[in-house]
């Protein structure tokens, strides 16, 4: 056996001791021996072997394996600008806390500082987003020791140093993995108890999973829960609530639990800032735990007692009520589909066991004002890119999310017309992959409409918005869906959405719905008026 391909063996069964057992490709030369390796431990059943044409989709694939599975999940890749096409996907984990690895194919360290073809500094090239191993020899127990030590924590690099030969020169009996011992989690967590008193309500962020809602369900407080908090559920989950928050119900909250990574809604930002509530906050996941809002109470996990008076939730579930029904009548006097009906479509197709991929801007606020309310333990699961909320490798990581769960009952993703363009070779999948029946509504508006509603949209700026922040495309969905293999439907109606979303094909599909993008701004200032 050569010393790569040993190498590239050992790193593979590293992996798979740190608890990998999904790992993605974008071939090269270099990590060829890496390659062949992951080939024969998928063709052993040790892991499942996915492979993409494009170093950033491969990177949010892998993503989107690992949020769903919170397991590690590895892409791998050649030498050079390849492993800098995988930054996008290691920044999103390192900020949400996902266990991605990045494995990269190397030249030997004696290149470094030449011309050599395909070389750079590569060692550290993810800086503090992800630690970097960087491999010369095959140091299985040093290698284990790294992933273990990180497992499930924050995205990490395996730079593997590769020499001639490259390719295997005898076979490989995988075989069984090192015994997995799990790492000291060093002393006992705090708590911090929730006594109850002032006026509290319970903030949910992206993450904060089901302990929001059972805080705010035991104490009597309304839950304001953003889409894919892991707890927009049961009876406290308020609509409407960035809506109230501007108002006289907002102005009254004394104290405010946060739990998860809040992104989505400046009410919220502005509610957090305030000097007269006192904020307690769950420690948040990912590489900077420190929140950008003054703390007064911080723990690991925060507990509430049981309260009998409802009164101040009551007050917020009735003026929840009428501002939903406003804004519902409003919507509905619309003579056009508007982006908001589109969202709650989606969310209303989503059935028990179901998983929802929210795309960044828009949709996902669209879709905070629009949630149906689901029962608790419908295990309805809603997930968004929120570590740093952008658009990059949408598709990819809905397709990576949709695979790595496969029980789902139903899969769909919800994303505006730009991000999906940001992703296109998200959907060119080789005929031996395997494909999840996943059904990709794209809300079209023609460009950046979520400017319009931001202070750049203001009228003294409308000779040059669609330069600048517009930026209409035209772009012909339909056809590049066409180029992709992927069947595509249009839709410029909501009874034509709800038929498209109540028969799905199978395999991925792409339903565009045509909004209007002039009307936004506009839109969006009638929503703000609505009052309980």
């Amino acid at each position: 056996m050569n010393d790569s391909t040993e190498l590239a063996r050992t790193v593979v069964t590293a992996l798979r001791g740190a608890g990998a057992r999904e790992a993605v490709l974008a071939p090269g030369s270099r990590n060829a021996p890496l390659s062949f390796a992951l080939f024969d431990a998928a063709q052993a059943g040790a892991l499942r072997l996915h492979t993409r044409i494009d170093e950033r989709t491969a990177g949010f694939l892998a993503l989107g394996l690992a949020k769903v599975t919170r397991e590690p999940a590895a892409v791998v890749c050649t030498s050079g600008t390849a492993v800098a096409n995988l930054l996008p996907a290691v920044m999103e984990a390192a900020h949400a806390g996902i266990p991605l690895v990045a494995v990269t194919a190397d030249r030997p360290a004696r290149l470094r500082g030449t011309g050599a073809n395909q070389t750079t500094e590569q060692a550290g090239v993810f800086g503090a987003f992800a630690p970097t191993l960087d491999v010369a020899a095959a140091d299985l127990d040093e290698q284990l020791a790294f992933l273990r030590r990180h497992r499930h924590r924050r995205p990490l690099h395996l730079n593997v140093q590769l020499d001639d030969p490259l390719l295997p020169d005898d076979g490989w009996d995988v075989g069984s993995v090192p015994e997995w011992v799990d790492p000291d989690l060093g002393p006992v967590q705090t708590q911090h108890l929730l006594a109850p008193g002032p006026r509290t309500v319970v903030v949910a962020g992206d993450d904060a999973g089901p302990v929001a809602r059972v805080i705010a369900e035991r104490a009597g407080w309304p839950l304001l829960a953003e889409p894919s908090s892991g707890c927009r559920t049961g009876d406290n989950a308020i609509r409407a609530y960035r809506l109230l928050l501007d108002g006289a119900l907002g102005a009254r909250v004394e104290r405010v639990a946060v739990l998860g990574h809040p992104t989505l809604s400046r009410p919220v930002a502005r509610l957090l800032a305030r000097p007269d509530v006192e904020v307690v906050s769950a420690h948040h996941r990912g590489m900077w735990t420190r929140r950008p809002f003054a703390v007064d109470h911080e723990a690991v996990h925060l507990l509430a007692t049981d309260e009998t008076d409802r009164s101040w939730l009551d007050e917020w579930r009735s003026a929840d009520r009428s501002v939903s029904q406003q804004l519902d009548r409003l919507l509905a006097a619309e003579p056009d589909l508007t982006p908001h009906e589109v969202a709650g479509a989606v969310s209303r197709a989503l059935p028990p066991g179901g998983l929802l991929f929210v795309g960044a801007s828009n949709p996902v606020r669209d879709l905070d004002l629009m949630v149906a309310r689901y029962e608790v333990g419908g295990r309805r699961k809603v997930i968004a890119n929120r570590g740093l909320a952008g658009i990059d490798g949408t598709t990819s990581s809905a397709i990576g999310a949709a695979l790595g769960r496969p029980q789902s009952t139903r899969a769909l993703a919800l994303m505006g017309d730009v991000t999906f363009l940001h992703d296109t070779t998200g959907l060119f999948l080789g005929p031996r992959e395997p494909r999840p029946d996943l059904t990709i509504v794209v809300v079209n508006d023609d460009g950046g409409s979520i400017f319009a509603t931001l202070e750049q949209g203001a009228p003294e700026y409308a000779d040059r918005f669609d330069t600048l922040f517009g930026t209409p495309h035209g772009a012909d969905l339909g056809s590049l869906c066409a180029a992709a293999r992927v069947p595509h439907l249009a839709v410029r109606s909501l009874p034509e959405l709800e038929q498209a979303l109540a028969t799905p094909n199978g395999g991925i599909e792409v339903v565009e719905a045509h909004v209007r993008r002039d009307n936004r701004a506009d839109l969006e200032k009638r929503i703000r008026a609505l009052s309980p």
